[in-house]
Formats: C-alpha cells, structure tokens, sequence
C-alpha cells in the first residue's frame, strides 16, 4: 500500500464571476503521507481556503487529480463526496459548528448518525472521544454551558469519532486566548504522536510551528514547502 494519503497532481479552481474567470488555485501538486503533521499557510487571498475545501471534499477542482486513500476524488458526485468526507476526513473549524441545542454527547455522535452506526456503538464511541479529549463528565452539557477551549475540544472529539484517516482544522485555536490555543494544538501533537495525520489551515505562525512541515501558498500556487522541525 502506498505512503501517501493525499496526492494532488496539477489541482486548478477557477470562478466564472461572469465578467472574468479568476483562478484560485494555478497548478497545485502536493503529497501529503500518511501520519504526517502539515500545516497551510497563505495571506487573505492567496487560494489556501480554496485549497482546504478541496482537500476535505467540500468542493471539487477544475481540472486535475485528487487522489484520497487511493481513490480518486477530484470529480466525484456530491452525494459521493458526502460518503467520502464521512468516512475519510475529520474536521476542526474556528467557529466550532456545534449544534446549540444538542448536548455535547449527542454532537460528537453525529457523524456516526450519519454513517449508519447502531445508537448503542454511537454512544459507546461518542463517550470514549469524550473521554480522550478530557471532557469524560460534559456529555450531557450543551455547547453554550462549555468554555472555548472545551467547544474546540468537542468539535475534535467530533472529528475523530469516526476514526478518520485525515484529521483536518481550520484555523483551530482562531476564537480562542493564547493559552487554551496551546492546550488544543497540545491535543493535535499527542494524536499525530499516535499516528493520526493532521493538516492545519492557518495564519498563526505559532500554530504552524507545531507541524512538522509548512506549505506556504502564494497567488494559487505553492510558494514553499519545507520541514518545519524534526518529526
């Protein structure tokens, strides 16, 4: 079986506005292995959003090849990708995307709800991803009863419910305070330890620094990807 979990080959995104085509992204290729720690980086504009939802089937490519697990994925139905990103992908989002009214438990269940799992191994599974992410006793709590750190800490166990071949967050310690940012990104760097393959999107260069390689996009393009500390 091949090392490599994401292989991009020549991924253009173009906008029709209508008036003028914009292209987002210019040719990517990318590779990413499996149990790698990658962050994205990029300024406002510079195609790494458009990157991200390419990357977690959120949105399909122009042209080129997008190869997930080896299958590939670049132009797949809707209805296919929503399997694909059920069964292949975990995300972490700045904004968390928890549902309010839904108790913690029964949010970090979901994705399973959606998989087709039987309610007892989705409880059983749910409260376990509780329990690794250290919130054991909040299962019945509803996201407006949890701190940021804790929501952020939810939507991972969320993530990972489905025991996901890629992990991928979102500028993920955006809506929270130095401190609680680095216990989530402490939480990152235990499950790549374990194996689990992590890829960052993200501005913060102190968010950055917990991979172990950086990817750096300018205009649509990859500017430079280099090792960012020994793995």
């Amino acid at each position: 079986m091949s090392s490599a979990l994401i292989t991009l080959t020549e991924i253009w995104k173009t906008y029709d506005t209508g008036e003028v085509a914009v292209d987002a992204l210019r040719g990517i290729d990318l590779v990413v292995d499996r149990g790698e720690y990658v962050a994205i980086m990029g300024p406002s504009g510079s195609g790494k959003s458009t990157l991200m939802h390419i990357l977690g089937c959120l949105d399909s490519p122009t042209k080129g090849s997008y190869k997930l697990d080896g299958e590939e994925v670049s132009h797949l139905s809707a209805g296919r990708l929503a399997v694909v990103r059920n069964r292949f992908i975990g995300f972490v989002f700045q904004n968390f995307n928890l549902l309010p009214r839904a108790s913690l438990l029964r949010n970090v269940e979901l994705p399973l709800l959606y998989g087709g799992f039987e309610r007892e191994k989705r409880r059983t599974r749910a409260q376990q991803m509780i329990d690794q992410v250290g919130l054991g006793d909040r299962g019945k709590s509803r996201p407006n009863q949890l701190s940021g750190g804790q929501r952020q800490r939810a939507a991972i166990a969320r993530a990972l419910v489905t025991e996901p071949a890629l992990l991928l967050a979102d500028e993920p310690t955006g809506n929270l305070d130095q401190t609680t940012g680095g216990e989530v990104m402490d939480i990152f760097d235990a499950l790549n330890g374990c194996g689990q393959t992590v890829l960052v999107v993200t501005h913060d260069p102190q968010v950055a620094a917990h991979a172990h390689r950086i990817v750096r996009i300018v205009d649509g393009k990859i500017a430079d990807d280099q090792k960012a500390r020994a793995a």
